[in-house]
């Protein structure tokens, strides 16, 4: 093969495999985040022109670290989400109804905090989510109409059989998980949510962790920042409420 044909050959290849790579990457048979967002079965974030962000906490509630964060929560007239463990809520119902009676929003995280990892049927995703949703009506008299999976994994089935219960899929922003469940630091905690805060963004943090929270320092920081900036604290509900569209935007 001659030197200018060969690398015709090579360019014309190098082209077919970038258009089959975009070919891959836009499929609309591809059930990927995007896929999801679209159709408005599960939110990531939430796209708005208004200057709100939902600060959200897994994993409680917890009878210190949860009573910190209120503390925290009610100087700055922040109204935020919980994503609380059906079985911790049960340990610990007054907690989980000082969240509620301060005007936050409770919402399930499952009741033993299972990850759905394959196998697992459409009966175990029901029964942890209706397990909690029992709990939470005992503490608010009303159920919830969020649900958070542990560790953000969810699949088809997952998702189906949330949005069948009356649960929307909610994860976070991908550029605001603050890792504080891991105690990276306070200041880094703090410098995450504030450099990257957006319109719309949801915040992940945690009211229960194993070892010393960092969580309610790194609010000392981060709550009057944003609040210098022109942010609002919502809840997960009221934000979806403000969205331009009533839906999930693609980003």
């Amino acid at each position: 093969m001659k030197p200018c044909t060969r690398i015709i050959s090579v360019t014309l290849m190098l082209l077919l495999g970038f258009t089959t790579s975009i070919s891959a990457q836009s499929s609309p048979h591809e059930k990927n985040r995007f896929y999801y967002e679209q159709r408005g079965d599960m939110i990531w974030e939430v796209h708005t022109n208004q200057k709100v962000i939902a600060l959200t906490f897994d994993d409680g509630p917890d009878p210190s670290e949860t009573d910190q964060i209120l503390k925290v929560l009610h100087e700055y007239h922040a109204k935020c989400t919980f994503f609380a463990i059906g079985k911790r809520i049960a340990a610990y119902p007054d907690v989980a109804k000082r969240v509620v009676a301060e005007g936050h929003e409770l919402a399930n995280h499952t009741y033993n905090h299972i990850y759905f990892k394959k196998p697992i049927t459409e009966q175990q995703i029901q029964q942890e989510l209706a397990l909690t949703e029992n709990e939470i009506i005992k503490i608010s008299g009303k159920p919830s109409a969020l649900f958070r999976p542990p560790g953000g994994m969810y699949d088809e089935t997952l998702i189906d059989v949330s949005n069948g219960m009356g649960l929307k899929p909610v994860l976070w922003s991908w550029h605001q998980d603050t890792h504080d469940w891991n105690r990276p630091g306070v200041y880094s905690i703090s410098t995450k949510v504030i450099q990257n805060a957006h319109n719309g963004d949801i915040v992940l943090f945690h009211d229960h962790v194993h070892g010393q929270s960092q969580t309610r320092q790194a609010l000392q920081i981060i709550l009057p920042e944003l609040e210098k900036k022109g942010f609002r604290f919502v809840t997960v509900s009221e934000m979806i409420r403000l969205s331009n569209t009533q839906q999930v935007d693609m980003y």
